[in-house]
């Protein structure tokens, strides 16, 4: 499976709004934007990502087929262990199965009131993934 992350603002000034469903954002300008398509090749998980302030970028949600899961305690993306020294675009960034467990590992590690509904999501993309 082919697995991608994508901005979706700025932290300071769309984290307190998000929302399972949330398909906009606001621009540091304070003009609402749409959040872009995903695309066709990201067939497994959609992660959402915010940037902090000081170019720290944070995992904010998880999403697969229906199911939307936005983070109670944000997650730092590490370059390395999570995007194998890819760099962000505009596009949304396109990361294999092990990077994605990587991420996945950490969102669990760091949001341990949500661990069911996260090992849910991972059952469900497994349950996909058998039938490719």
């Amino acid at each position: 499976m082919r697995h991608a992350l994508m901005y979706q603002g700025s932290f300071e000034e769309n984290h307190a709004s998000l929302a399972p469903g949330t398909n906009t954002f606001r621009g540091t300008d304070g003009t609402a934007r749409d959040l872009p398509a995903w695309p066709n090749e990201a067939d497994g998980l959609r992660i959402g990502y915010m940037e902090k302030a000081g170019k720290r970028f944070v995992a904010v949600r998880v999403q697969f087929e229906g199911q939307d899961i936005v983070l109670d305690t944000p997650v730092v993306i590490d370059q390395m262990r999570h995007l194998g020294s890819k760099r962000f675009s505009p596009e949304a960034t396109i990361i294999p199965d092990d990077q994605a467990e990587a991420l996945l590992n950490d969102l669990i590690e760091q949001n341990p009131e949500q661990a069911d509904d996260l090992a849910l999501l991972i059952n469900k993309v497994n349950q996909v993934r058998r039938k490719k």
